[in-house]
């Protein structure tokens, strides 16, 4: 395995076909969007307050992690809005040219989507302050010493942002932003209503503990909880009678390698290297990358988040330690004083990287 494109329980949309399936099971109306009650609740006073005075909304930025809704959410804004969706996002415009050739064209209301709009280009991202701001762009026309700003006024519209890493975008471009929303993980309960629903839609017929055993194992993100479904969809009409049930949803994901608590193959892989060859750690990042057979982003970015999350794996100065949860979940003794405990194992350039 390598890389995050493999994995069934990746966060990331994981090309066209799925893409079209999850505009499909998309909720079209905020009422019918499960989950981020508070987020729906705050987000709703700020639609319906813009309606009721007839003025378009305060821009919108939505973070959180891959697969928990912000396009979806987006896509909400528009059709309560009545008002059309234009979709891009911040790797697309790579030139200031390219966002002002968007903005010129947007009618009225209109509602704009950026998403990763923290890897926004640095010109474009300074044009965009003006035209969040006071509707209009500067267009520069010429080259050198000649060159002339031509002010140009855009529609009042609405920009919705998205980014997986709050962090990263500037804080002038997020304060200027009137609505800012976290996306938090999806508590299981949300999560059935979810595979629930989907089911429906794939005209699947799913009992209540099949839907809490696809939920349970979705890491608390609905695009996992979808992925999860149409794989055990797929297993219980090859292999059975097309019914998911508690014991069927567990044998096909057995066969899919992802356990009960949503673990694949990778983050086991990670944490037993971490237990086994290296008694619990400390272990720097390089070394425990080559003991699965993975570069280092990979584990950092792709295994790491979610067993952090987990409570299965601690990121310390010294190295990675798994926890006490990690040696229960895999079934293995933890040695009562390890050996290797205060080692770092490791070569090279992770020495200077703590906190990795």
């Amino acid at each position: 395995m390598s890389g995050d494109a493999e994995r069934l329980v990746s966060a990331d949309a994981e090309g066209a076909e799925e893409q079209v399936i999850e505009a499909a099971l998309r909720p079209k109306k905020l009422d019918d969007f499960v989950g981020q009650e508070r987020v729906r609740e705050q987000l709703s006073l700020v639609l319906r307050g813009a309606l009721r005075r007839g003025r378009t909304p305060d821009h919108v930025l939505l973070s959180g992690g891959p697969g928990l809704g912000k396009t979806t959410l987006a896509m909400i804004i528009a059709a309560e809005l009545g008002q059309p969706l234009r979709i891009s996002s911040g790797p697309a415009i790579e030139r200031a040219g390219d966002l002002a050739a968007v903005l010129s064209t947007l009618a009225e209301g209109e509602v704009l989507f950026l998403d990763e709009i923290h890897r926004l280009a640095r010109p474009a991202e300074e044009m965009l302050y003006m035209a969040m701001e006071d509707f209009r762009v500067d267009v520069v026309v010429g080259k050198g010493p000649g060159a002339t700003a031509i002010p140009l006024d855009i529609a009042p519209f609405t920009l919705v942002g998205a980014t997986t890493r709050a962090g990263m975008l500037p804080g002038p471009l997020r304060d200027r932003f009137g609505f800012v929303a976290h996306m938090d993980f999806y508590e299981p309960a949300e999560l059935e209503v979810i595979v629930r629903r989907s089911a429906r839609l794939l005209d699947v017929e799913i009992t209540d503990d099949g839907a809490a055993e696809v939920a349970g194992r979705s890491r608390g993100t609905p695009r996992i909880a979808n992925r999860l479904l149409r794989r055990v969809r797929d297993y219980a009409e090859v292999r059975a009678d097309g019914v998911i049930t508690q014991e069927l949803a567990r044998a096909a994901l057995r066969l899919y390698e992802v356990d009960e608590r949503g673990l694949d193959r990778l983050d086991r892989a990670v944490l037993e290297s971490l237990m086994r060859k290296f008694g619990g750690g400390p272990v720097g990042l390089s070394t425990l990358a080559v003991s699965v057979g993975e570069e280092p982003e990979t584990v950092e970015v792709v295994a790491e988040p979610f067993l952090v999350r987990q409570g299965l794996l601690a990121r310390t100065p010294r190295g990675r330690i798994a926890t006490p949860a990690a040696w229960a979940h895999l079934g293995i003794a933890q040695p009562a004083a390890s050996p290797m405990a205060g080692t770092l194992f490791e070569v090279g350039d992770d020495a200077d990287r703590p906190e990795q």
